[in-house]
């Protein structure tokens, strides 16, 4: 039984400035949730959230004020179970960033508890998992630049380059890493930059072989979606747009996109993050999983996700050395282009406590008695 709740907050340099087209990271917010049972067992869930509401309503402060205020207190009476937890906290309405961190700390307790792993819990089928890299827009807007960041990924291994881009960096970017690497798979990202009028320009791209285009509009702009569907040869993703179960199932009857990008912090956790592949898989829709600069902790659970069988392209399931000189947990490492599934119970990982201890700025404890 769960009786209370540490919150650690982080920060944690980036290797370098992560860059999309709402905005620049160097430094990674972090907040990690323990949840410590009445026998001292500890489990861990990561909020994804950035410090400002770029990517997202949800960021740093807001999601801890919500976890304080409004979610602990709807976990009173729940008990441990995944779905009733998941049920309670439907209570408040949106903010799955800050209910996924509090249900995976809870989950990875109950797992731990039953000796069960996530991969496990959730019908994994793969001991590794395919890794790709998500490659910002370089400070410089230099295409030499890009060229030679692409080229230190390739050659670490890693087996698809996605490339954020937006109106004025894209035609050439994708144009010149095309060229120099006619074979590798490619994706390009948008994070919602464009314009239904700007169909006909992503058209341009058709003709590089992309694996996709992932959100090139507004989350809420589906019909904009279907018609760029139509216009574009390149398979259209939806990201941002994807909240729910019922979303994913509109989306694709729609015809706004035919892939999806799976992030749990961004539908509210592991057992929804499973019900979408579950329906991508049973309509034939290959979905990937996407990433948010996690830590070691989200990083893990990611990885046990992305290893069941829907998840047929490679996702932004990155080492550790991507984004951390440092992680919080032991590193995870290339093997050959791949991540290992973790196989100990619950999420397999825990915080490494002297790195913890050196990266926290924050901290509290809560209680489920408030």
């Amino acid at each position: 039984m769960i009786d209370r709740f540490r919150v650690h907050r982080l920060n944690i340099p980036l290797v370098r400035p992560f860059r999309t087209s709402f905005g620049t990271e160097t430094v990674r917010d972090v907040i990690l949730v323990e949840a410590i049972s009445s026998d001292g067992t500890s489990g861990w869930g990561e909020c994804v959230t950035m410090s400002w509401p770029g990517y997202s309503y949800e960021y740093g402060d807001n999601a801890i004020d919500v976890m304080t205020n409004h979610l602990l207190p709807s976990l009173r009476d729940c008990g441990d179970d995944p779905y009733d937890v998941r049920a309670a906290m439907q209570v408040v309405r949106g903010h799955p960033m800050a209910k996924t961190a509090l249900g995976t700390a809870m989950l990875d307790v109950w797992l731990r508890e039953r000796g069960q792993s996530l991969a496990s819990f959730l019908g994994a089928t793969k001991e590794f998992v395919d890794s790709g890299v998500s490659v910002g827009i370089p400070p410089s807007e230099s295409v030499p630049d890009l060229l030679a960041e692409v080229e230190g990924y390739l050659a670490a291994g890693y087996q698809r380059i996605k490339l954020k881009i937006e109106p004025g960096w894209d035609l050439r970017p994708v144009a010149a890493v095309r060229a120099a690497w006619p074979d590798i798979p490619l994706q390009t990202d948008a994070n919602q930059a464009y314009q239904r009028s700007d169909g006909e320009h992503l058209a341009l791209m058709d003709e590089f072989g992309l694996l996709l285009h992932e959100q090139p509009l507004e989350e809420d702009d589906w019909y904009g979606h279907v018609l760029l569907s139509r216009a574009c040869a390149t398979p259209i993703c939806m990201d941002e747009s994807i909240h729910s179960v019922a979303s994913a199932d509109s989306a694709l009857a729609l015809g706004a996109c035919s892939i999806i990008n799976i992030k749990p912090g961004r539908v509210g956790g592991y057992l929804t993050a499973k019900e979408i592949h579950d329906l991508s898989y049973d309509r034939g829709a290959p979905v990937w999983a996407g990433g948010m600069l996690e830590t070691g902790i989200a990083r893990a659970a990611n990885v046990a996700l992305a290893a069941l069988p829907g998840f047929t392209l490679p996702g932004d399931t990155s080492a550790s050395d991507r984004y951390y000189k440092v992680d919080v947990t032991e590193p995870f490492v290339l093997e050959d282009g791949r991540l290992r599934v973790p196989t100990g119970p619950g999420i397999g990982v825990d915080p490494i406590p002297e790195v913890l201890d050196d990266l926290t700025v924050w901290s509290t404890e809560l209680t489920l008695l408030g």
